[in-house]
């Protein structure tokens, strides 16, 4: 593939800050105030968005589907022990029919982040939604989660990413999709209240503790490996953090009230002080580990982690040291305050480097083809479906790590062939009327390359030249 050309500050703030331009849009004539204007114009509730259905439904239809199968699943078994048969076809539609509705409600809510992105007036703002969302991950792999996988952006992520991070960092761990993906509802303390009951029914059926929950906070969400905690401190913290649970799910939710909410169940939570990195902790239910969770963002360590992260997105694969201590500094003597973090990222000279730093993900690429092209709705085009094409299933990345925002990860040979073959297909419905040799420039001011611009005046036909421009070097990287 030769060399895209050189990025001017236009085509950088529109294509490596925001989401690609659309072929209508104004080139920014100053880039970093137009980048920092968005702060002040991002909608963070959407209409896409607000349609989809909130934690609480989500929660009583997962328990109304959970009830119906167990009802099925005890006429089976009457059944059974009278023909010795097994499930029986009724239990398998059951349960077929529940995960179709899961898969509905994960295809809806990819829609409704797709129309969002294609919505926004703030697209810098909404990359950083995504980024977030990523950082703070939850996989819909596991299918306890799939449908909560749109709330927890939109409730999580949206309205904190103009706020601190420790707010957003609060709201995270709090939200059912978390708490249900970490299985922070199975935890138990073992001296709890519920472990002694347990105990005394069944002696030799002993409740546990689950660290998932405390280590990938503490690996993930804020400190970072290598950062100088010990396994004592995740098992303490998750001690700590023993009785955060969602309503409606897990033990005692049989009988809670507003299915879906956060709710501390004091019966789990392992009594006693705690103490994590060397500092202690009362007891104090549920507001011990706010308290551990507030320290953490607060913390250099996460700082510096969260500075990396920033800068290995926006400034290229391996982090320019000197861009990551700037961010950190700002983190640190802010509070958090992620507005101030992103000014300091808009004013460094590392992300405004002219070469290309990035080659787009599966997201980036699809979301600035659809721009670029001038679409305003996703109407029926199955953007879920697209993105398991192109290797990068929306919020399923298979681990709490997240999506890798190293290129290595998506840029094979193969990946392009599926670019190719989508661009074809995206293309076909407006080949006719869209002029690739002037919308090249539009899309890349002052930064459409002579190669690229030959490449395209050589195309059999109009379709064919959108294709090429959308799968060229220029636009394939920002």
């Amino acid at each position: 593939m030769p060399p895209s050309a050189s990025l001017s500050p236009a085509a950088i703030a529109m294509n490596r800050f925001g989401l690609g331009a659309r072929p209508d849009d104004t080139i920014p004539a100053d880039p970093k105030a137009w980048l920092k204007g968005q702060l002040g114009r991002f909608q963070p509730a959407t209409a896409a968005f607000t349609a989809l259905p909130d934690a609480g439904e989500l929660v009583q239809t997962y328990l109304d589907e959970q009830r119906q199968l167990r009802q099925q699943a005890n006429r089976d078994q009457a059944a059974a022990s009278m023909s010795g048969g097994g499930k029986s076809i009724e239990q398998k539609a059951a349960r077929r029919d529940y995960a179709q509705d899961v898969q509905a409600l994960y295809r809806q809510a990819v829609q409704a982040r797709a129309q969002a992105a294609l919505d926004t007036l703030a697209p810098f703002v909404e990359r950083l939604v995504h980024f977030w969302s990523n950082h703070f991950c939850v996989s819909a792999d596991n299918q306890q989660v799939t449908a909560f996988a749109g709330a927890f952006e939109r409730d999580a992520i949206r309205p904190h990413v103009l706020g601190r991070f420790e707010d957003m960092l609060l709201a995270v761990e709090h939200h059912p999709a978390m708490l249900i993906y970490l299985n922070q509802i199975q935890s138990i303390g073992p001296d709890s209240m519920a472990a002694e009951r347990a105990a005394r029914r069944n002696p030799a059926q002993r409740r546990g503790l689950n660290e998932n929950l405390g280590r990938e906070i503490m690996e993930l969400h804020t400190l970072g490996v290598r950062s100088g905690y010990s396994q004592s401190d995740v098992t303490e913290f998750a001690r700590a953090l023993t009785g955060w649970s969602v309503a409606g799910i897990g033990p005692g939710g049989a009988t809670d009230d507003r299915p879906g909410e956060f709710l501390f169940r004091p019966q789990l939570h392992e009594p006693g002080e705690r103490t994590i990195l060397g500092k202690r902790y009362r007891e104090d239910g549920e507001a011990q580990a706010r308290a551990v969770l507030t320290d953490f963002a607060r913390s250099p360590a996460t700082a510096t982690h969260v500075a990396t992260k920033l800068a290995r997105h926006f400034a290229g694969d391996a982090p320019p040291p000197a861009l990551v201590e700037r961010l950190a500094v700002s983190f640190r003597r802010s509070g958090g305050d992620l507005p101030a973090l992103y000014r300091t990222l808009i004013d460094s000279p590392e992300p405004w480097q002219p070469a290309p730093l990035k080659f787009k993900t599966p997201w980036e690429w699809t979301i600035s083809a659809l721009r670029g092209l001038g679409r305003s709705e996703i109407g029926a085009m199955q953007v879920a479906a697209i993105q398991n094409q192109l290797g990068q299933p929306v919020w399923k990345p298979g681990s709490p790590a997240g999506w890798d925002d190293v290129a290595a990860s998506w840029a094979g040979p193969d990946a392009l062939l599926r670019r190719v073959d989508f661009a074809q297909r995206l293309v076909a419905p407006v080949g006719d009327r869209l002029d690739a040799r002037q919308l090249g420039p539009r899309l890349l001011p002052a930064s459409f390359s002579r190669a690229t611009a030959d490449e395209v005046a050589r195309a059999e036909s109009p379709g064919d030249a959108l294709a090429l421009l959308l799968v060229s070097p220029d636009f394939l990287r920002r």
